[in-house]
């Protein structure tokens, strides 16, 4: 989803929601400040990707979050009827994306800096279950991965030094 400002930068995305005029997560109550996470979560897609492509991606990287980080999940939602519903994170998550090259070099960065990382590989496409998911990530070395999506999670600094060369997602 294109946002109408076109040149938005991503320290504006990010304001708009922790705000609350992004994400349900974050959002400020009337009268009060508005919630600014010390916390990034981050989801960098390769940019020669289709749609369909890179919203599976998204989706299979931030579920992996709540398990390994379970403080990013938030309390369960309810309406006014009071019917319930399922928790969910926290805080925005921010799309990115890059060419292969700023994959491979996120990817590099974020594990030296033992930060929470799932990725997804091109070779996940053709598999259809979370067994085969796994064994073609098992299959392959670290440096040899074909990652088509990585997401991350960790300090704010730490995340964007992750994304160095990656721009928000259009």
């Amino acid at each position: 989803m294109r946002n109408t400002h076109e040149t938005e930068t991503e320290t504006e995305a990010e304001s708009r929601t922790e705000t609350g005029s992004g994400s349900g997560s974050g959002t400020a109550v009337a009268g009060s400040a508005p919630v600014r996470f010390d916390t990034k979560v981050a989801v960098l897609l390769r940019d020669d990707l289709e749609s369909w492509q890179r919203l599976n991606v998204t989706a299979f990287l931030v579920s992996g979050l709540g398990t390994a980080v379970p403080e990013v999940i938030g309390e369960p939602y309810e309406d006014a009827d009071s019917t319930a519903y399922l928790p969910m994170l926290r805080q925005p998550v921010l799309v990115f994306e890059g060419a292969k090259e700023t994959m491979a070099a996120a990817h590099s960065r974020a594990l030296s800096r033992s930060l929470t990382t799932a990725v997804f590989t091109a070779d996940l496409f053709g598999t259809g279950n979370d067994r085969d998911n796994r064994a073609a990530v098992r299959a392959v070395g670290r440096n040899a991965l074909d990652l088509v999506g990585l997401a991350v999670y960790g300090p704010r600094n730490a995340v964007d030094k992750v994304l160095k060369g990656a721009r928000m997602h259009p």
